[in-house]
């Protein structure tokens, strides 16, 4: 049985640090982090997404959380095929894809800012996460090939955002293409009521690793901005849903990362907490972690 490990997808969220959550004097970058692993195994790097990592960073991040302690990193926009703003790239380098010599450069900062996590052996994914217009077909297969050649030998997830990817007569298609590069498959909760909402599929498509992202269930989700689509507090019989799923999966991989999205205030982090309960998971080392075990105990 493989081990399941719940967090969030952001532990800087303004919305985080203003809901009261962290404690007096744990509001600085080095106190969030540290009190943020003390109580959950696994975070994803969403602002990765936005700009570009730096070696720095890394290296603060490694030595201010335990061992085993692992982060998810999503893809820089520009790696995935998103629109990026030009202030967000690096002096000199227009915001083009296309242009393989900006793609290759964009890579090579990104491989190397990784590279402290790596070596620590705290990389725990990287995170591809691609745009709603990226459809199956030969120029998606060429990008998947293309990006697990820069990538051999890291943990890689692929989160698909077009429905079309696991609808019946492709979604076995799908799970072979991404064996074939040992990618994992992102499944994901989200609402169902629209016509192009991504099915919560649960596929396993490498031993290595399973990731399972809660995006939330606001009725918001389809033409809402951004805080409205991820504005949903989970209910516990919602949570429940998912605990023999996330134990199946865990019976197929060797890593499951349950990582809650819905970013408003605290309602993901306390969604996390209720489901390693649920769960029974035994949480990250620190000081923290021998009152989560007798809270998880006497649930």
């Amino acid at each position: 049985m493989g081990d399941i490990l719940v967090g969030t997808c952001s532990w800087t969220d303004p919305a985080l640090t203003r809901s009261g959550w962290y404690p007096a004097g744990k509001r600085d970058a080095e106190g969030r982090l540290r009190h943020y692993a003390e109580r959950f195994p696994v975070v994803e790097v969403d602002s990765s997404y936005y700009a570009l990592p730096s070696e720095r960073n890394s290296r603060l991040w490694v030595e201010r959380t335990p061992d085993g302690f692992v982060f998810d990193v999503k893809a820089f926009s520009l790696l995935t095929g998103h629109p990026t703003r030009s202030a967000a790239m690096p002096e000199g380098l227009p915001a083009d894809a296309r242009d393989p010599g900006v793609l290759d450069e964009v890579w090579s900062r990104f491989t190397a800012a990784l590279t402290p996590l790596r070596r620590a052996g705290r990389l725990g994914s990287v995170l591809l996460q691609f745009p709603p217009w990226f459809r199956p077909g030969a120029r998606a297969e060429t990008v998947l090939e293309q990006t697990a050649r820069r990538c051999r030998g890291w943990p890689l997830a692929v989160e698909f955002r077009h429905a079309s990817w696991w609808r019946e007569g492709q979604a076995e298609a799908t799970c072979a293409l991404l064996a074939r590069y040992g990618m994992a498959a992102v499944a994901v909760d989200m609402p169902q009521d629209f016509a192009g909402a991504v099915p919560p599929v649960t596929p396993v498509t490498t031993p290595r690793l399973s990731v399972v992202r809660f995006h939330g269930r606001s009725a918001a989700w389809e033409g809402g901005d951004k805080e409205e689509r991820y504005r949903h507090a989970y209910g516990d019989g919602e949570l429940a849903e998912w605990v023999p799923r996330l134990h199946e999966l865990a019976g197929q991989a060797e890593q499951v990362h349950v990582l809650f999205n819905n970013c408003c205030g605290d309602a993901a982090v306390r969604a996390a907490e209720r489901m390693a309960r649920l769960l029974g998971t035994v949480p990250a080392a620190g000081p923290g972690a021998a009152a989560e075990r007798a809270a998880t105990a006497g649930s």
